[in-house]
């Protein structure tokens, strides 16, 4: 009953199909994960995707929040023995949590107000009389109430007062109509704390020192910004309606009748109660909205750059060089064959003041010759410009020469590449807090941190994906008021991110970590640990159907990982592909109706393709598979487990800037985006700071946000418009402008 409630107001509200919502409701409830739901159950839910199923499953948490809290509430009010049909009804239909709070709000116990000092001293009776408005002499009327604590009229009348006050406050339609107000008028104001305005800590913020905008048109990122200054004790924050006497009069229209002895009082209440409880409870509302909706913007923001950073080029499987550079420290080197296993490290010192660079040239040489280095991956941090240089000198000399006399050449790694290895600067953002985790430890037992941080860059460059999952997102430097936001609503989405990237893109079944298993649809840390330790005892993965065999790895779980797992090499070929096991006597059904083998569909023209041409997929359909699933096993026997993720592509910054003091005004400078926020891009120009290009900066047209023109890690060209070097604040410019 209640999922088809549930079912009606979801589909209501994100304008969806009835019967599409419900089965999708029903696959959730059995414990389908979205990136299943939405690849492998397009027949059920009208092929609704990832981004419309996670919306149904958070509305439906909500609703389900909303029918708990209705569940106490209900409880609370029955045990008041102030329950009425009536007012069962109006709960059992409310299912906005705002209104039913205001619903419950006369019914919810109460500390010890004014106004309830003033009932326990019997003054609600006069306080009726008063809001009936027809005694004429209210002094008189509240003679009576004179008595125990109750010292005057005066102080009979003030309590009464204090009871109208907090019932103005506390009725449901003063409260909506308030609402009404805030929404169409509210203004958000900042001032500096004058203590702190002269400080260091308050530059920052000298934006919000006096600053002032309608609540509806204040953006997340200022909104946060404001946020965080509060808590820091550097600004102070307000929310009010543009005329408060508006609301005044609105509040007494609905109140006062006239301009009564009675009247006067009630209308002293009713400001009363605006200004003493009303106005503060609802501008407190309006702030935790608008944090709400500020936090979720800026979680959005941060989930669309985590997802392109996650689906980063990847270079693939080649023998990679990984350095993390470094002056005083040196440079740390490791060298990774094809897995990404680590052949060996040392440190090598190029730059001031050990400035040992003829000795690091002749050992990073030696290393490329011995462990045949395809590519180089350089951290992007400190002294990576200079170490960039220092490598670009170094390949220049004598890539392919005989080192044979310095150091002996293993075995297993071969001859030196006659080519030289490709260069690629990488993030190295959350490298140290991988390096110090428990993964690397598990990992690098053996070896420090600076090796591990260095193995991760290496590894970043093969396989960017399989190596950040490793790391707490928050921690990979592509959001922004990351610590200000909810962090469990944080958790959740970035979570949900990282499984949908993985996904995505698939997974070798057989080199996977244990780390990227755990994101797999249906898995999770104790089955990703028990498929890596099967795969440790039995060798490697031959098979799907093998996965059955691995310990507590029952048929829901295999249900849901097996089509997201690949087996490269496998006896059946449609194991390193995204055809689901539970497809695969279709596809050998029109291997057989085609007279060829499964193995003969697959691939890209030739004679696969005039085979797949002879298909006709209605013979295919049935009760459950229909053709959305039918053209996707189609799409897959043409490009069998097609990485979606681009190509990898080189990169050089300007020779002409190394740091902030290089820079001029009008400079024309490549980059590389490195973060996104709704209001820009920042962008790398190798110069040790990032610029920004506001958004007002990124096109020659008006656009919504700025993904509809960049993405995270692309190339670019701007415009150097501004260096603020007391705010080490660098403004940039992609208009007009040309390589």
């Amino acid at each position: 009953m209640e999922n088809n409630i549930f079912a009606t107001l979801i589909a209501k509200s994100l304008g969806l199909q009835l019967e599409a919502v419900a089965n999708t409701l029903t696959l959730l409830d059995e414990g389908c994960t979205i990136p299943f739901i939405s690849r492998y159950r397009k027949e059920r839910t009208g092929g609704l995707d990832e981004v419309q199923i996670a919306a149904i499953s958070e509305e439906s948490q909500r609703l389900h929040d909303i029918a708990k809290r209705k569940e106490t509430i209900v409880k609370a009010i029955t045990e008041q023995d102030k329950m009425t049909p009536e007012l069962q009804r109006r709960i059992d239909e409310c299912w906005d949590s705002n209104v039913l709070e205001d619903i419950y709000l006369p019914f919810k116990p109460r500390r010890r107000t004014r106004a309830q000092i003033a009932r326990e001293q019997g003054l609600e009776p006069l306080a009726t009389i008063l809001l009936m408005q027809r005694e004429r002499d209210p002094e008189r009327a509240a003679e009576p109430f004179v008595k125990g604590d109750v010292a005057d009229t005066a102080a009979a009348l003030k309590g009464a007062q204090d009871i109208i006050a907090e019932n103005v406050s506390e009725d449901e339609r003063s409260r909506q109509l308030l609402r009404g107000i805030y929404r169409r008028t509210a203004i958000i104001s900042s001032k500096v704390v004058k203590a702190k305005a002269d400080s260091d800590e308050a530059a920052k913020y000298s934006d919000y020192f006096d600053w002032s905008e309608p609540l509806r048109r204040c953006s997340s990122h200022r909104l946060l910004a404001m946020r965080r200054g509060e808590s820091e004790g550097i600004l102070r924050l307000s929310i009010d309606p543009v005329d408060d006497e508006e609301c005044i009069e609105r509040l007494k229209s609905h109140n006062v009748y006239g301009n009564t002895p009675c009247g006067k009082l009630v209308a002293e209440a009713v400001e009363d109660g605006y200004k003493r409880l009303l106005k503060p409870s609802i501008e407190t509302e309006f702030a935790s909205l608008s944090k709400q909706d500020a936090d979720e913007e800026a979680i959005n923001v941060f989930a669309e750059n985590l997802r392109q950073l996650l689906l980063g080029a990847p270079l693939g499987q080649k023998r990679v060089m990984g350095i993390d550079p470094g002056f005083r420290t040196g440079c740390k080197v490791v060298c990774l064959d094809q897995q990404g296993n680590l052949l060996h490290h040392e440190a090598i010192f190029p730059h001031p003041p050990v400035n040992k660079r003829m000795q690091a040239n002749i050992h990073l040489q030696q290393m490329i010759a011995d462990y045949n280095i395809e590519a180089i991956a350089i951290g992007n941090g400190t002294a990576s410009r200079e170490t960039r240089q220092f490598v670009e000198d170094c390949l220049r000399t004598t890539v392919g020469a005989d080192f044979s006399g310095n150091k002996q050449k293993p075995a297993a790694v071969g001859t030196a590449p006659s080519a030289s290895p490709q260069l690629f600067v990488v993030s190295e953002d959350g490298a140290s807090v991988y390096s110090a985790s428990k993964v690397a430890r598990d990992e690098f037992p053996d070896e420090d941190v600076t090796v591990r941080g260095a193995v991760s860059i290496g590894r970043r460059l093969m396989d960017p994906l399989a190596e950040l999952v490793k790391i707490d997102p928050k921690s990979i430097g592509v959001g922004q008021y990351q610590h200000d936001v909810d962090q469990t609503k944080l958790k959740h989405q970035l979570d949900q991110t990282v499984e949908s990237c993985v996904n995505l893109v698939g997974v070798n079944l057989n080199t996977a970590s244990t780390h990227l298993l755990q994101y797999v649809s249906g898995l999770g840390p104790a089955l990703a640990k028990n498929i890596v330790d099967y795969r440790r005892a039995n060798g490697p993965f031959s098979s799907r159907a093998q996965l059955k065999k691995v310990p507590r790895l029952g048929p829901s779980a295999y249900e849901q990982c097996a089509g997201f797992l690949r087996i490269p090499g496998a006896r059946n070929p449609l194991d390193n592909s995204a055809v689901h096991p539970e497809s695969y006597a279709i596809v050998e059904q029109m291997a057989r109706d085609q007279k060829c083998t499964v193995a003969d569909l697959i691939g890209v023209g030739g004679d696969a393709s005039k085979r797949r041409t002879g298909i006709d997929l209605k013979r295919y359909t049935t009760d459950t598979v229909g053709l959305p699933t039918l053209q996707d096993i189609m799409k897959e026997l043409e490009k069998p487990g097609r990485d979606p993720r681009e190509p990898l592509e080189e990169f050089s910054f300007d020779s002409r800037v190394h740091a902030v003091e290089d820079l001029n005004e009008g400079m024309v400078l490549p980059g590389i985006v490195t973060n996104i926020t709704n209001f820009g891009a920042f962008v790398d120009i190798g110069v040790h700071q990032d610029g920004l290009v506001h958004i007002s900066q990124m096109a020659n047209r008006r656009i919504a946000h700025p993904t509809d023109v960049v993405k995270l890690h692309q190339h670019v060209v701007v415009k150097v418009i501004e260096v603020d070097m007391r705010r080490h604040r660098i403004s940039l410019s992609m208009k007009d402008v040309q390589a």
